[in-house]
């Protein structure tokens, strides 16, 4: 499995059609409206590299209204859910 997290510039008058129209997409979990810098940020999860470089580049960064973007790979996921169900299955630290 292959994350990343894409931080995305968006003209004002268009952030939440941009945002629903991004996670309506295979591969986006989520995506966030949030303050600072960028204006949303789009949580991707896929089975290869292959598949985040057309996520990103031949559909995301297709959607009118984005001025600029810029995608972060993940190295490791660390999740609360993933270490929530170790400790279900009997896991220990």
């Amino acid at each position: 499995m292959v994350s990343a997290v894409v931080l995305l510039s968006v003209e004002h008058d268009w952030i939440n059609e941009v945002g629903e129209a991004l996670v309506e997409m295979d591969g986006v979990g989520d995506v966030y409206s949030v303050a600072g810098r960028y204006d949303l940020v789009a949580v991707l999860r896929v089975k290869t590299n292959e598949e985040l470089a057309e996520l990103v580049t031949a559909k995301m960064l297709k959607v009118p209204h984005i001025q600029h973007a810029e995608t972060l790979i993940s190295f490791r996921v660390f999740s609360r859910r993933d270490v929530d169900a170790a400790f279900s299955l009997g896991g220990s630290s």
